[in-house]
C-alpha cells in the first residue's frame, strides 16, 4: 500500500498485478478494503492492473474532518478520475462498491474520457437520504435491529470488531470475514479520535455530504459497457435498486447473487471478475455461473 497524489489530495492506494495492463480502478465504499483481495487477486490474474483505494477522510488517504466535510460527492468523482488518469494514459474500467458506487456512476458521467467500463456493486441511483419513491428502502426490520446495537468503545479494537461481526450477520453477510475486515480498517485509521474511527468503519461521512445535484436522470448519458451486480439478499440497498440502474443505463448488463447480501462473497469472486473482464461473457451465463446466480441483459 502507498499513497498517490491527486486531485490536490493524497489518496491510499493498493496495486495488483502488472502495472502495464488495462487499468481496473475500484473505488472504496468508504476505504479500499470494501474490495475483497480475492477479487482483485482474480481481476490481476486475468490481466488486468488492479488499484484500490481509500475516499478521502478513510484509511491512508487526506482525513481532516469526516464530521464536517469540505468536499462534495462531485469532488470524489473528480478525485477518480484525477486518479486514473494518473495511473495510466489509458481509459480506465471503473468499479464501485456501496457508496463507492454512488461516486462512480457521478465520475462516470462528469468525466466520460477517462474511463471505459463501469461496475456498480450494491448501490443505487440516487444519494444517501429520501429514497425515490419507486425505489426500495432500507429494508425496516433490518435497520431496526441494526440502530439497536450498542455502539462500541471505537478506541477499543476487539469492541469494534465484534460489532462489525454483529452488524456483518444482521444483513445476512460473512461475519468472520467483516470481522477481520474490520480489524484491519481499525488498524489503517490513522489517529485514535472517535469520529474518525467511526467515519473508517461505518462511512459516516456520506451523512454529511453533499451529493447534490441528483444524477439519475443523467444515467442514459452513460455509453460505455456497464455491469451491475447485486445480492439478491441484500437488506441496505434491495436488489430493486440494481434492476433500476440496469434499466436506466443504456446495455448495462445485471449479475445478481442469489446467495449474496450486501458484500460479494469470495465464492462468488470468480463470477463477477469473469463478468468484468470480458463483458461479451455475460451473453452465455451458463458458462459462468453457477445455481446461485443469475445473469440478464437489460
Amino acid at each position: 500500500m502507498t499513497t498517490v497524489e491527486a486531485n490536490g489530495v493524497s489518496l491510499g492506494v493498493e496495486h495488483f498485478g502488472d502495472a502495464a495492463a488495462p487499468l481496473v480502478l475500484l473505488v472504496g465504499g468508504t476505504t479500499m478494503l470494501s474490495w475483497s483481495e480475492a477479487l482483485c487477486e482474480t481481476l490481476a490474474r486475468g490481466g488486468r492492473h488492479v488499484v484500490r483505494y481509500d475516499l478521502r477522510d478513510s484509511g491512508a488517504s487526506t482525513t481532516l474532518d469526516p464530521g464536517a466535510p469540505a468536499y462534495t460527492l462531485r469532488d470524489l468523482a473528480a478525485d477518480a478520475a484525477a486518479l486514473a488518469r494518473g495511473l495510466d494514459d489509458r481509459p480506465a474500467h471503473l468499479a464501485g462498491t456501496g457508496v463507492g458506487g454512488m461516486v462512480a456512476q457521478v465520475a462516470a458521467l462528469d468525466h466520460p474520457d477517462a474511463f471505459s467500463a463501469l461496475t456498480l456493486v450494491g448501490t443505487r441511483p440516487v444519494a444517501p437520504g429520501r429514497v425515490d419513491p419507486d425505489l426500495p428502502d432500507h429494508d425496516a426490520a433490518t435497520m431496526e435491529r441494526l440502530f439497536t446495537l450498542p455502539i462500541p468503545d471505537w478506541s477499543d479494537r476487539a469492541a469494534v470488531a465484534e460489532f462489525a461481526a454483529t452488524g456483518a450477520e444482521i444483513f445476512g453477510d460473512d461475519s468472520v470475514a467483516a470481522r477481520a475486515v474490520a480489524e484491519r480498517i481499525w488498524d489503517r485509521t490513522p489517529g485514535t479520535e472517535p469520529a474518525v474511527r467511526m467515519a473508517n468503519q461505518l462511512g459516516t461521512v456520506f451523512a454529511q455530504l453533499d451529493c447534490t445535484p441528483r444524477w439519475r436522470e443523467r444515467l442514459p448519458e452513460l455509453a460505455i459497457p456497464t455491469l451491475v451486480v447485486h445480492g439478491r439478499r441484500d437488506p441496505f440497498f434491495p436488489v430493486g435498486n440494481g434492476e433500476a440502474l440496469a434499466r436506466e443505463i443504456p446495455g448495462a448488463r445485471l449479475l445478481v447473487l442469489e446467495r449474496a447480501a450486501t458484500a460479494i462473497p469470495d465464492a462468488s469472486a470468480g463470477a463477477v471478475a469473469s463478468a468484468m473482464l470480458d463483458p461479451e461473457a455475460m451473453l452465455d451465463p451458463e458458462a459462468m455461473l453457477d445455481p446461485g446466480q443469475r445473469v440478464r441483459t437489460s
